[in-house]
């Protein structure tokens, strides 16, 4: 089983929509996915259909009632489960304050639940609060997805140092798989130059003792897509609600490369609206 946390403390960068689509892609291809959603705005939630309310059990009753995972876990389909979030999940941070080990309890839930998902997916808040260091505590892998800006490149910078704070104390297994670019235009000057940008940085930390000396900038880019601004509205994923579309054929691909580079990260052991603005 593979558990990949995807994150960006900066909000608007497609980071949900890739979530969501990354999943069902995944799915598509006969895996069993589970998709976490880590973020009090609950968009994730309310991709897959899901009114975020507290009639259900969500991610706030197994961080802080202490329910068990599977209760939270949520049917969607055959190949997909989901454990949705809710506004509630705002004050965790204040009302976790005080609890022992308050950075690992969602380690600790999953560790006790029996499951046979082959991928769980995180979707992180936009920011690096405890919800997005239990994250990091739980994950095997980081992908990171974002725009092709140089001030998307400094924001990287500071992410990357927080997982490997995470990586030194809590979890050394955590790795950064890679870093997958979101509402790409190939025709603009400055995306290839942030492309070329991000390949300099990686291949300069080949060799070296650190998270991402490993990760890659994924060759599948998501290109902009007016109908992955739309899916969200209808409680769809981009595969769901047009097929045929570049934004389903952009997931599709990442897919693919993330099934087809599992040999070579870690497996783990046994355990912001951002939608896609339109072209």
């Amino acid at each position: 089983m593979r558990i990949i946390a995807l994150m960006n403390q900066k909000g608007g960068v497609g980071k949900t929509t890739t979530t969501v689509n990354l999943g069902a892609a995944l799915a598509e291809r006969g895996k069993k996915v589970c998709l976490i959603d880590l973020d009090p705005q609950a968009h994730l939630t309310i991709n897959y259909g899901i009114e975020p309310s507290r009639e259900i059990c969500s991610l706030y009753n197994v961080l802080v009632e202490g329910r068990s995972f599977l209760e939270a876990v949520h049917k969607v389909n055959q190949n997909v489960a989901l454990v949705p979030s809710s506004i509630d999940l705002a004050a965790a941070e204040i009302e976790l304050v005080g609890e022992l080990g308050r950075e690992m309890i969602l380690k600790k839930r999953l560790e006790q639940a029996q499951h046979d998902f082959d991928y769980i997916l995180l979707d992180c808040p936009p920011s690096l609060g405890l919800l997005t260091i239990n994250a990091l505590s739980l994950a095997s892998e980081v992908i990171i997805p974002m725009q092709a800006h140089f001030l998307a490149l400094q924001g990287v910078a500071k992410l990357l140092e927080t997982i490997q704070l995470v990586s030194r104390r809590m979890n050394p297994r955590l790795v950064v798989a890679g870093i997958v670019l979101t509402m790409f235009d190939a025709q603009t000057k400055l995306s290839n130059e942030v492309v070329a940008e991000l390949n300099s940085f990686i291949e300069s930390a080949q060799g070296k003792s650190l998270p991402w000396s490993g990760a890659r900038v994924f060759s599948s880019r998501i290109r902009r897509n007016i109908k992955l601004a739309e899916s969200p509205s209808f409680g769809q994923t981009i595969l769901d609600y047009e097929p045929a579309s570049n934004g389903a054929a952009d997931h599709r691909a990442l897919a693919m490369e993330v099934i087809e580079m599992s040999a070579g990260v870690a497996p783990a052991g046994g355990a912001g609206d951002d939608s896609e603005a339109a072209a």
